[in-house]
């Protein structure tokens, strides 16, 4: 099976700094792929690359079998890229269906929307609406609510519906329960795979041990800038990735690098 989304060679200096050192990587149709490694390991850097933010240096990406070469996140998301980070990326005083449409805004149809450019409010609503039904959401009572209403684990929530509402090739999630308590983190873990469930291949990139073994199909260890290996959350323990991750361990020359 070929990947959906591969790197190869990927590298990235900033000054003497070698973020990507010759770096692959590659995302499977419809898996989990859980990106691991230590603060500095070039994590960052390596998803920065594959979504947009920043441009390799040198390397190859490739989409569905295509070379691309992003210029900006933008670019990343037209082609099918979307990229849930760390932050969030919402305005906390606008609403849930106005934050799921930022920067995509559908306007009404004929003179209204392309000469006065007036916002088709009942459709983006009803979309909105749609699609957090889709994920179990509706909790959310009123579509309208403005974001700072909402608790951290339903902010989580949104930004990843709106993410499986358009990423319609690659989802990235940056530390999706990093801020979140237990049972939001609960939530946010079942979102995610029902987000795979509906065919949508995810890169989770998390510091979490527990929740990576839990949901992860294959885990990239990154270190020093590169790939060290792919590893089997079923045939390995926690143990074996924090030492890969950390260089305790060395993984076997059979091990799977694919």
């Amino acid at each position: 099976m070929e990947p959906i989304l591969k790197g190869r060679n990927l590298v990235k200096r900033y000054g003497k700094v070698t973020a990507l050192d010759h770096c692959d990587f590659d995302l499977y149709p419809g898996e989990i792929l859980a990106v691991i490694g230590d603060n500095g390991a070039g994590k960052s850097s390596l998803i920065k690359a594959v979504s947009g933010a920043v441009i390799p240096d040198e390397g190859e990406i490739f989409l569905e079998g295509k070379k691309i070469r992003f210029a900006s996140p933008i670019e990343a998301r037209e082609a099918g890229i979307e990229t849930v980070y760390q932050t969030l990326a919402m305005s906390p005083a606008l609403s849930i269906a106005d934050n799921m449409f930022m920067g995509r805004e559908l306007r009404k149809p004929g003179f209204r929307g392309k000469w006065l450019r007036q916002l088709d409010r009942s459709a983006m609503e009803k979309f909105a609406r749609e699609k957090l039904s889709e994920l179990g959401l509706m909790t959310i009572q009123n579509i309208n609510q403005a974001v700072e209403t909402l608790s951290g684990g339903q902010r989580q929530g949104v930004a990843v519906a709106r993410a499986a509402a358009f990423g319609s090739k690659v989802i990235i999630l940056d530390e999706p329960t990093a801020a979140l308590g237990v049972k939001e983190s609960r939530k946010v873990l079942e979102l995610i795979q029902d987000v795979r469930a509906r065919g949508v291949p995810i890169i989770l990139i998390s510091h979490n041990m527990p929740h990576v073994f839990e949901v992860a199909d294959r885990i990239h260890v990154h270190r020093l800038g590169k790939r060290l290996c792919v590893i089997n959350p079923r045939n390995h323990s926690m143990s074996d990735a924090v030492g890969y991750m950390t260089g305790a361990k060395v993984p076997d020359q059979e091990m799977e690098m694919a």
